[in-house]
């Protein structure tokens, strides 16, 4: 008989030699244990002594006369209007949920900043910007550890940039996704099974998408399919995601939709609102027109659904709430995305108005089916990247279907169902796959405590 802490469960287990657990329960015990924690951690910190590159790797001096000082400027401060939006995300989530998962919420959106951050140096932007193998994923290899990420443009990417300035603005795409996720099963998930599945996902599900639709050799891409900040790729993806959570993970015990705090939800929405100008806009990559116009398109888009949303509810013969105001503005904001500097002014305030219908709709039939996708990700970012996508390749310049081509159209058709399918089932497969390492859901008691407390040993006083 051995006594062993599986830190894993955060208890003390005593079993017989001959009676250990099925391998995948002792291994997920035994890789979110708190010394693995720490020795990856180390491990990892340790590799980028031997493996990490200087920043001048990869640096051309010719080159570096193609840098725009105009451009890289413009690009800093996107880059940082778009780091904002984690913590936009965070203030927005974690005042809808009740008073009991505050902390914990925020937290889910907060720590994305950390670990994906990492992990994206090592392998995250080679897998998404790499070499192409098939149009599908970049080689692991090409920039390990960032190796050949230097100063000099890279114009297959961004000409007049700093290519390490187009790997950092392309992060804080990769951080954000796996936060937006979190709102569909807040209140119900271990914080380190949630860990754990970011990193599946931003490894598994991620990549893939970001190569096949902005890489210049990505599939979607090479068949003309359009997406200017990432409708598909981080929106669309978000919300299926989110769907196959809230049935993998199934309902709460305790459904109280009381939000803790309103003028967080304001703020959140706010913090959104201005790194989206960075994340629409940014993603011209130059300070030019069509930056311009996806600045433009951002505002009125979101302007128009938010009143849409707020004035629907009014004709519905309810009360014009904050809360309304809040998720229209984000579900404008996510509709205009894929289109923001392919349409026109008219169009984006089109735009707008149908994505807050067509997903207020989906609100309600959501909670007609009794899914419990806690904060509406699915509806908001799922089918409001849909609307986006479709709007693209029905409005989108000289190519859309208004203007007689439907070659665009099909293939955003084609795009949005391929991704759809395939971010569903890969994303209830990496559920599944965690759930067999570490228990995802929390146990009764923890969830009935709140997670602030069983997960974090906090609470908002």
């Amino acid at each position: 008989m051995y006594r062993l802490r599986l830190l894993g469960f955060n208890c003390k287990i005593t079993f017989d030699t001959r009676q250990l657990p099925a391998p995948p329960l002792f291994l997920g015990c035994f890789l979110m244990s708190r010394k693995m924690n720490f020795l990856s951690l180390t491990l990892l910190v340790l590799a980028t002594l031997f493996f990490g590159s200087p920043y001048s790797s990869g640096t051309d001096p010719q080159s570096l006369d193609d840098i725009d000082t105009g451009d890289t400027a413009w690009m800093i401060v996107a880059s940082a209007f778009v780091l904002l939006m984690t913590p936009g995300l965070a203030f927005f989530y974690g005042g809808m949920v009740n008073k009991k998962n505050v902390i914990s919420t925020m937290l889910q959106s907060f720590v994305a900043l950390g670990v994906i951050s990492v992990l994206w140096v090592f392998v995250g932007f080679s897998l998404c910007f790499g070499e192409s193998v098939g149009g599908i994923i970049g080689h692991p290899g090409t920039y390990f550890a960032f190796n050949g990420v230097g100063l000099s443009p890279n114009s297959d990417f961004a000409g007049t940039i700093p290519f390490l300035l187009f790997a950092l603005f392309q992060l804080k795409f990769a951080v954000i996704t796996p936060a937006l996720i979190t709102g569909s099963f807040a209140g119900r998930i271990r914080f380190r099974s949630y860990i754990l599945f970011m990193v599946f996902f931003s490894l598994v599900i991620y990549p893939p998408l970001a190569h096949m639709t902005w890489h210049p050799d990505g599939l979607l891409r090479n068949w003309g399919v359009l997406d200017f900040a990432g409708g598909t790729v981080v929106h669309m993806s978000a919300g299926m995601a989110a769907l196959a959570g809230a049935l993998f993970l199934g309902k709460r015990e305790e459904q109280n939709n009381e939000p803790a705090n309103i003028p967080f939800v304001i703020l959140g929405t706010g913090l959104l609102w201005f790194g989206w100008f960075g994340f629409n806009a940014g993603s011209a990559f130059q300070a030019n027109t069509d930056a311009v116009i996806a600045f433009a398109n951002t505002n009125l888009a979101s302007a128009t659904a938010m009143i849409t949303w707020v004035f629907y509810e009014r004709f519905r013969n309810r009360k014009m709430s904050a809360l309304g105001a809040c998720i229209g503005a984000i579900v404008g904001l996510v509709a205009i995305t894929p289109a923001a500097g392919f349409v026109t002014m008219g169009q984006s305030i089109f735009i707008g108005f149908s994505a807050a219908l067509i997903s207020n709709w989906a609100i309600q039939w959501q909670r007609k089916w009794s899914i419990d996708d806690t904060l509406d990700v699915f509806p908001s970012h799922g089918v409001g990247g849909m609307v986006g996508m479709i709007m693209t390749g029905l409005l989108a310049n000289e190519v859309g279907l208004i203007h007689g081509t439907t070659e665009v159209f099909l293939h955003h058709i084609g795009a949005l169902l391929i991704v759809a399918v395939f971010t569903f089932f890969a994303s209830y497969g990496l559920y599944a796959l965690v759930n067999q390492l570490i228990p995802l859901r929390v146990r009764s008691d923890q969830e009935q405590r709140g997670l602030d407390h069983s997960q974090h040993g906090e609470k908002l006083s």
